[in-house]
């Protein structure tokens, strides 16, 4: 049959078991717990950028909804279990994107994510560099670490505060690509200035740490007053690949119930399906402790290891294949 054979070669299938494994020591060491959760639940992920699998359950109505969701990532029932008390845990396993396959992306893939109980995302933003620094190790290469604040990186990169320059300013160092500016965003300006001119631009021996993001891309962050206020989230970069998106996580059940809704407001404007609110989430939030959560993509971290640019190169059957 055609295309039958695996498009990652023995080297990274043995690469990827090595990876599995340094993880493992890796958080034994610190006593971190891993766990597994659900990949099916009831509720779905609302964030608009991203689309989740959706499934129906042809069981007995008295195991619950029959409209399920492939999880995007494993955070919220992390969260809960840390809420329950587990302490710092972590859970490395298969999550679903739907639409996302590409060169970089296929709709299956692996992510590693950690909470860590009483730190903040300066905290875990380190450890994250430890980890990845482990990881290199495997393929004999080190990286020099950098740490910047989203503001000072577009201010040494462009000149300008990323916080509060006009928004012709921020497209003017995009005027090189055709890029149609129909129905963007400030925040989607941002974002494109990130791909096409920073992380192309960031050394393969570098691990880049960004910390503390515009309120408008707080996610499931805490916003910290100021002037102006900041998303305390960061996101971890080796070379030009992201890596890791973490946050000092937000608490307040009634804060996330707006940013829910907010998400599904926007959905409802793309005539996108609105997936239900996590609500067991949300009622486990009043009792989640002081806590950090990062979530990092296995695979990106192999392409960066082989030094390739295919995520195909790290799969042993990509999503066409399947």
């Amino acid at each position: 049959m055609k295309n039958s054979k695996p498009t990652a070669n023995a080297r990274a299938l043995r690469l990827r078991a090595e990876l599995y494994a340094l993880i493992r020591r890796f958080f034994a060491d610190r006593g971190v717990l891993e766990v597994e959760t659900p990949v099916l639940s009831m509720a779905g992920n609302t964030d608009p950028n991203i689309e989740s699998f959706q499934l129906e359950f042809s069981g007995p109505r008295s195991a619950g909804a029959s409209t399920r969701w492939l999880r995007t990532s494993p955070e919220f029932p992390l969260k809960r279990l840390v809420s329950a008390g587990i302490g710092d845990c972590y859970e490395m396993g298969r999550v679903f994107r739907n639409g996302e396959a590409g060169a970089r992306h296929n709709p299956e893939f692996t992510m590693l994510e950690w909470y860590r109980v009483g730190w903040d995302h300066h905290q875990l933003m380190d450890e994250t560099a430890e980890l990845l620094k482990a990881a290199l190790a495997l393929a004999g290469r080190r990286a020099t670490v950098r740490d910047t604040s989203f503001r000072q990186l577009y201010l040494d990169k462009f000149g300008f505060d990323p916080m509060s320059a006009p928004e012709e300013e921020l497209r003017s160092p995009l005027g090189v690509y055709d890029i149609d500016p129909a129905g963007l965003t400030r925040d989607d300006w941002l974002d494109l200035l990130m791909t096409h001119l920073i992380q192309p631009s960031i050394p393969a021996s570098r691990i880049l740490l960004v910390y503390d993001y515009p309120v408008s891309q707080c996610a499931l962050a805490r916003i910290r007053p100021g002037k102006p206020p900041v998303a305390e989230r960061f996101e971890a970069y080796l070379g030009p690949l992201e890596m890791a998106n973490g946050y000092h996580e937000l608490t307040d059940p009634d804060e996330q119930r707006a940013r829910f809704e907010l998400d599904l407001a926007r959905r409802r404007a793309r005539n996108a399906a609105e997936p239900a609110m996590d609500e067991r989430l949300l009622a486990a939030l009043p009792k989640l402790p002081a806590c950090a959560g990062v979530a990092l993509g296995v695979d990106r971290l192999l392409m960066a290891l082989l030094g390739t640019e295919k995520i195909a190169d790290v799969l042993a059957f990509p999503f066409e294949r399947a």
